[in-house]
């Protein structure tokens, strides 16, 4: 599961696009235009999906903002161009899909995509907080953290969707799967147990919905 960026004018358009990617199991962040992007970016999004045509400041103008943040970009457009397609590639988007297109291969695209940027993401530091994902070992101030096997995949599930609230449906869904059979208590157990190990300000309470990873931390937070 990924948080996915959608920048793109046609409403419609980003309703479907929404539906098949949630489908999918991913979480969405809409914007309808450049500047609702760049307010979303803090939020950390694994892809943006940018339409190459909204209004104002289109998708080429604002994906270096984007890819800045560290996001990578799929272009959307109707622009069929030889020369529209190499400018968006140069730019440094990682793929380019032309309207319309099969949902299939929207997501297909998207599933490539996160592979290749995610594999580049083999440690994830927030401060003193270093989580080598290869090694599945999390340090705090250089000193190893004690993770049982479901607190370190919760804790990473959390880390690379920080700055996005993630309920608990979702939380226990992603990392017991979705034939568990069991509650949602089950992931405020497990929480409760990441903080008194790593701090609790690193993960924030979102009222009567789930949890979220901070970075910055938050101080203050409540189990």
């Amino acid at each position: 599961m990924a948080a996915i960026l959608i920048a793109e004018d046609d409403a419609a358009v980003r309703q479907v696009l929404r539906m098949h990617l949630e489908l999918a199991g991913h979480a969405v962040l809409e914007a309808e235009d450049a500047a609702q992007a760049r307010a979303l970016l803090p939020k950390g999004p694994d892809l943006a999906v940018l339409d190459v045509m909204m209004p104002g400041e289109d998708g080429f103008s604002l994906a270096p903002a984007v890819m800045e943040a560290g996001v990578p970009v799929l272009f959307v457009t109707a622009k069929s161009a030889v020369p529209d397609r190499v400018r968006g590639l140069k730019l440094g988007a990682q793929d380019y899909i032309l309207k319309p297109y099969e949902p299939a291969e929207l997501l297909a695209r998207v599933e490539n995509i996160l592979r290749r940027t995610q594999r580049e993401q083999d440690t994830l530091v927030f401060g003193t907080l270093a989580i080598d994902c290869r090694a599945r070992r999390v340090t705090l101030g250089g000193a190893t953290v004690p993770l049982a096997a479901m607190e370190y995949d919760l804790l990473v599930m959390l880390a690379r969707r920080r700055g996005v609230a993630m309920s608990r449906e979702e939380l226990l869904a992603g990392v017991w799967g979705y034939d568990y059979i069991g509650e949602t208590r089950t992931v405020d157990v497990h929480i409760q147990r990441l903080r008194s190990k790593i701090g609790a300000a690193y993960i924030e309470t979102v009222y009567k919905f789930g949890y979220m990873f901070c970075w910055p931390p938050r101080e203050g937070d409540d189990a």
